[in-house]
């Protein structure tokens, strides 16, 4: 029994986190550069914002009802997300980060699934204050089929059980197969020109059939529509993140040999990145001090920065964990921990460049670290990187940033 928990407007839902005078209020969220609406607020989707319109065609209509608009703040973001996660972790042993809002749960053990999804729904929001839509079901499209549903139907208070077979069959009849996990518009399109028009008729379809029409995708689907469980949950999702860290051999208290070392994980880890073909944007730094040693309570940090564009590149991950080593760094710590995180990644293939970017530069550095990894490989260490001076050009255009209200001193906001 599955249960995929997914977070409302997720973006828009972070930035109201501290903002209360912000509640049904209209919200969009910016992408990269503040270029098009990526994230909104039911209240901006009433007034007829779509998702993906470019900024300056709303700019209008922003104005005339009030919108609030964001730009996106990963960190804010990739924090908040962490905690929903933890959160998530003590209901279920197996749990499938499934992106950046959303997972799967192993609800296989438990009796009475609906008070359970309840339960789940008022923790999270208790705990971190984000409010989520919980769809159960046999499996994994059925539980995103009742997601779906929990979050278009008020009366269900945001979960959805779909454990009894004609409750599946009258939902599946008033959906349309466009909206089943996995289907796109051109599998769509040949659907129809095969009578297939609602997920109940894609569910009849013989699976053999929908095999020899697409592939063995569809076919997994077709079962999955019946209650048979095709798609098994994966806990350890692949690719989510890379980290490479290490504990000291000897504490370490001198704020250059700390960096030096963070620095040296930072290197590893870009390679293993481009080892795995990955491209990242989100960056994380920790370090932490051993609370057994004596000392006190033990200091531990982390601070977490988004490439200006997703990169593997060395120089410019470097650069970036500098600046959010000293965010973190303090002193008279007998550091005991250090490490670094990649993540929010995407293929190279997938990869967008800016309307007047010509990807020359980047070119260049994907064959300087080509030859760098083809020489460490043989050798490892033999070309090391040193700290980069900081360019103007590589910080992003973000007009609307909110504060990094969880992980910056500076910004916790002030209750008075």
């Amino acid at each position: 029994m599955f249960a995929l928990v997914d977070c409302n407007n997720f973006y828009c839902s972070c930035e109201r986190l501290f903002r209360p005078d912000l509640k049904r209020v209209p919200v969009v969220v910016l992408s990269n550069n503040d270029g098009c609406v990526v994230a909104r607020s039911p209240e901006a989707k009433a007034l007829g914002i779509e998702m993906g319109v470019p900024l300056f065609k709303v700019r209008d209509d922003i104005e005339r009802h009030g919108i609030r608009v964001f730009s996106s703040n990963y960190t804010l973001y990739g924090d908040i997300s962490s905690r929903v996660m933890q959160t998530l972790e003590q209901f279920s042993p197996r749990m499938e980060i499934y992106s950046i809002d959303e997972a799967f749960l192993d609800l296989s053990d438990i009796s009475k699934l609906y008070d359970y999804g309840q339960k789940i729904r008022t923790t999270v929001k208790q705990h971190v204050g984000v409010p989520v839509s919980i769809g159960i079901a046999p499996t994994k499209t059925l539980a995103k089929l009742a997601n779906s549903a929990a979050k278009r139907f008020r009366a269900t208070r945001g979960v959805v059980e779909l454990c009894d077979p004609r409750r599946q069959q009258r939902l599946l009849a008033i959906t349309p197969a466009s909206e089943i996990w996995g289907i796109g518009r051109n599998l769509t399109r040949a659907l129809q020109r095969r009578g297939v028009k609602t997920a109940l008729e894609l569910a009849r379809m013989e699976p053999r059939r929908a095999r020899r029409l697409s592939s063995v995708t569809l076919e997994r689907t077709v079962r999955e529509l019946n209650g048979e469980n095709c798609i098994a949950l994966e806990e350890a999702a692949p690719k989510q993140q890379i980290i490479c860290s290490r504990s000291f051999g000897e504490k370490l208290t001198d704020y250059r040999e700390v960096r030096a070392a963070v620095c040296e994980f930072a290197a590893r880890a870009a390679e293993k990145l481009r080892r795995e073909k990955l491209l990242a944007r989100m960056v994380s730094v920790f370090i932490r001090t051993s609370p057994f040693d004596g000392t006190g309570a033990g200091y531990n940090n982390a601070a977490t920065g988004t490439l200006p564009r997703p990169s593997s590149d060395t120089l410019e991950i470097l650069h970036l964990v500098s600046r959010l080593f000293d965010m973190v760094w303090k002193d008279g710590g007998r550091y005991a921990k250090a490490g670094v995180m990649l993540g929010d990644f995407c293929s190279p293939d997938n990869l967008q460049l800016d309307l007047f970017d010509t990807g020359t530069d980047h070119r260049r550095n994907d064959n300087l670290m080509r030859a760098v990894d083809s020489i460490n490989r043989d050798s490892r260490g033999t070309i090391r990187f040193g700290g980069q001076r900081p360019r103007k050009d590589w910080f992003m255009r973000q007009e609307h940033l909110s504060p990094a209200y969880t992980t910056k001193w500076n910004c916790i906001p002030v209750v008075k």
